[in-house]
């Protein structure tokens, strides 16, 4: 009996232990994830009549018009700097088509998708032309940048590049070797591109006048979920589990260390967004948006946009004036430079 007793008081005391350590475990996840809040939110939350996840937006240079494209062939028309949003329809047939970029340089523009659709315009947006692409063309396009009259640079979601500069009549591969399927594929302001593998599990770089593709293994376990380019051209990372990292040439070992800007996210994190050279906003899963004035060192948390019921999918700012924020089911978030982040 008393064998029993002394058995049982242990059992007990080892669950009691385990008890313990799990709380110790909670509240030190709880004081990780307490990241300080701005002091304003300086973001305008606007909801637009559509189900779809918007993808891009790109504005006529020097005007207040702008395009806002995604999925579900959904198209946006601005005059007013983005303020107020009218649906336009194109006829492309019976096609299930997702816009996946838009881009101006003046009142050129362009607009690519899936599956394989490629539209110009060379009066703001007024027309919208459709130009055949050809059924070799590798994947589908995935991006593109306009880059002067009659000139833009096309990618496809297997990484094959093209430049155009008769206005899309005739379009030069840059780069012989595709990189496979590809999660997503950044462009940075130098020309350099990135592309993040279907799975996550490595990223590869491409730069001007390079033939091929370079591979690169990811510097942790984690799976990447984005990458893309700074305004100096430098690269940084998104990784599973709410990881941040950044690098000034994305060679193995030249990673920065890893940052978690709330420890115990259950959230993914999805974009980045530049401001100036040393503030970016870090979009993510259910409402969230993450900000930083001295990239990457300090973060702060907008708790005002938590409630916005969506997914925030991509940063875009195309001054440090002029900002959005791209959601789903019509949340868009526009950036009012009066309400400055502190």
């Amino acid at each position: 009996m008393e064998n029993y007793s002394r058995d049982h008081m242990k059992q007990l005391l080892k669950k009691l232990q385990q008890v313990v350590a799990l709380v110790a475990v909670c509240v030190f996840c709880i004081s990780c994830s307490e990241v300080p809040s701005l002091s304003s939110n300086p973001w305008k939350v606007l909801t637009l009549p559509t189900e779809s996840i918007f993808a891009d937006i790109a504005f006529v240079d020097n005007s207040d018009r702008g395009w806002l494209v995604g999925t579900q062939a959904t198209l946006f028309e601005t005059n007013d700097g983005g303020n107020n949003w009218e649906q336009k329809t194109i006829d492309l047939g019976d096609a299930k088509i997702a816009f996946d970029a838009v881009s101006f340089s003046g009142q050129e523009g362009w607009i690519v998708g899936k599956p394989s659709i490629l539209l110009h315009t060379d009066d703001g947006g007024t027309t919208w032309s459709r130009i055949a692409l050809s059924s070799k063309l590798p994947g589908s396009p995935d991006g593109i940048i306009a880059l002067a009259d009659n000139t833009a640079e096309m990618v496809t979601d297997l990484g094959a590049i093209y430049k155009t500069t008769d206005g899309g009549k005739n379009w030069k591969a840059l780069v012989e070797g595709a990189v496979g399927v590809a999660r997503n594929i950044t462009r940075s302001p130098n020309g350099e591109y990135v592309a993040v593998s279907n799975k996550g599990n490595f990223y590869s770089t491409w730069t001007p006048g390079d033939t091929e593709w370079t591979p690169h293994n990811r510097n942790s376990s984690r799976r990447l979920q984005n990458m893309g380019f700074d305004q100096s051209s430098n690269l940084w990372l998104l990784a599973r589990g709410g990881v941040v990292q950044f690098s000034e040439t994305g060679d193995e070992g030249d990673w920065g260390e890893a940052i978690y800007p709330e420890f115990s996210a259950s959230w993914g994190l999805l974009d980045v967004g530049y401001r100036t050279s040393d503030e970016l906003w870090v979009a993510g899963g259910s409402g969230n948006l993450l900000y930083s004035s001295d990239n990457g060192e300090t973060w702060l948390k907008d708790r005002e946009i938590e409630d916005v019921p969506s997914n925030l999918y991509k940063v875009v700012f195309n001054s440090p004036e002029q900002g959005f924020v791209l959601g789903e089911r019509g949340y868009l978030l526009k950036y009012e430079p009066n309400s400055e982040a502190a």
